[in-house]
């Protein structure tokens, strides 16, 4: 099973989405071809009921902790109620495009 479906069957299992969207964003930053390391995920569940944003992140982060400890780099979330979801007229943020590189690699400002 690849990444994504193992990212997918998880949050299936654990929070019983009503709305799911999950893309592989890898080929857009500086991977090798058919990387999984960048995905964006949008859901809405009634897990988040009654939590704030940060909560909402931390049920996710601590079920998909395995996989971000290993093959996941960067997973952007957009976490929603399912009436929350509803009232944007089903439409999340996009991601920004990837820059490339690191800031390691960016030349020196001019001084």
């Amino acid at each position: 099973m690849n990444v994504e479906e193992q990212l997918r069957d998880r949050v299936i299992e654990r929070f019983n989405p009503q709305w799911l969207e999950l893309d592989n964003e890898s080929h857009q930053h500086s991977v090798p071809a058919n990387s999984e390391t960048h995905f964006r995920l949008v859901m809405a569940s009634e897990a988040f009921a009654g939590r704030r944003a940060v909560a909402r992140h931390q049920l996710v982060y601590a079920e998909l902790a395995d996989l971000l400890a290993g093959p996941i780099h960067a997973l952007a979330m957009h976490l929603y109620t399912p009436e929350e979801w509803q009232s944007r007229e089903s439409a999340a943020p996009a991601s920004p495009n990837c820059l490339g590189g690191s800031k390691a690699d960016a030349p020196e400002a001019e001084q």
